[in-house]
């Protein structure tokens, strides 16, 4: 689990009430709240970026009463100081929600009370929709993976790509299937356990199937039970950052656009199943969306295809 390191050589010296405020809030989090490992990861980088501030600012170890001391100027210029960092709003708008539930939850534990970051307006965030690839580049992309080379990495590749495609997985839930998770000719689900702990069943194609199945075979390692499903290439289990530059190397090859990412082909699933005529709540249920309205966003992409068709087919354009 994560934990707020204490380090008094480091960078981030904390006093000994901060550290345990720090650490008894990550546990929280983990146990009473049930956040995933990389929620709680995240939420401590952002506390220490807040931490790293404080420190600056009063030149010594910040303690627990400068947590109850932080006013709207301290709020205000720490947000400026990060977008002069260059951080996003998407991910200014994370930090802000981190300080606030650690904020709520130290009221809660009864160690202080303090709701001036309740008072601030959330970062503005740009109104996007997801950016697809066609259902041609989404398949030239996967028979690239796989068609130039016959190894084990090539397939392993291929097959992650396919599930990512086929079944709407997340690269994190991908890469999280352990050797028994496997799909195969007899079980061709999976049981996907996503953010916030929300479990789904995923259809697996039988060409996804099939994927995995060749490159099980070829895989030069052992597996065990409780395992990776998708090894690296010392036997270790894969980093996502692999496939992302995988990907990234076929950018140009293929005249594949800047948001060709693992996560596109997530996108590609949902895009490509409403303009086949799926219903919206069946695709919310294969993503795994808490809300529909996160899954609505498709529709916004499916019109913008639609026009951009009628556009360039109507006879009186």
């Amino acid at each position: 689990m994560a934990t707020l390191q204490h380090d008094d050589d480091g960078p981030l010296a904390l006093d000994d009430d901060l550290i345990a405020a720090g650490n008894d809030w990550l546990e929280y989090l983990q146990h009473q709240q049930d956040a995933s490992s990389l929620t709680i990861q995240a939420y401590e980088k952002d506390l220490r970026h807040f931490l790293w501030y404080l420190r600056r600012i009063k030149g010594a170890p910040p303690a627990l009463s400068d947590i109850a001391a932080a006013d709207l100027k301290t709020f205000r210029a720490f947000m400026a100081a990060r977008r002069r960092a260059g951080i996003t709003s998407r991910t200014l708008a994370r930090q802000m929600s981190a300080l606030r539930a650690f904020y709520r939850w130290l009221e809660l534990d009864g160690r202080l009370k303090n709701r001036t970051i309740l008072s601030l307006s959330h970062p503005r965030l740009p109104h996007g929709i997801p950016k697809p690839l066609t259902t041609d580049k989404a398949a030239a992309l996967i028979t690239q993976v796989a068609a130039p080379r016959a190894d084990w990495i090539a397939a392993r590749d291929a097959a992650v790509l396919l599930l990512l495609y086929g079944a709407g997985l997340r690269i994190s839930e991908a890469l999280g299937l352990r050797f028994e998770d496997a799909p195969s000719p007899a079980r061709d689900v999976l049981r996907i356990v996503g953010k916030g702990n929300k479990e789904r069943v995923v259809p697996v194609l039988p060409m996804a199937v099939a994927a995995v199945e060749r490159y099980l075979t070829l895989c030069p390692y052992p597996m065990e039970r409780g395992g990776p499903l998708f090894l690296g290439e010392k036997g270790g289990p894969l980093s996502p950052r692999i496939i992302q530059l995988r990907i990234e190397r076929l950018r140009e090859e293929l005249s594949l656009p800047e948001t060709a990412t693992p996560h596109a082909l997530r996108h590609s699933f949902a895009t490509h199943l409403l303009s086949a005529g799926a219903d919206l709540r069946q695709i919310q249920e294969l993503l795994g969306h808490a809300s529909l309205s996160t899954t609505q966003v498709y529709t916004e992409v499916d019109r913008e295809h639609l026009l951009k068709v009628y556009d360039d087919a109507h006879p009186r354009k």
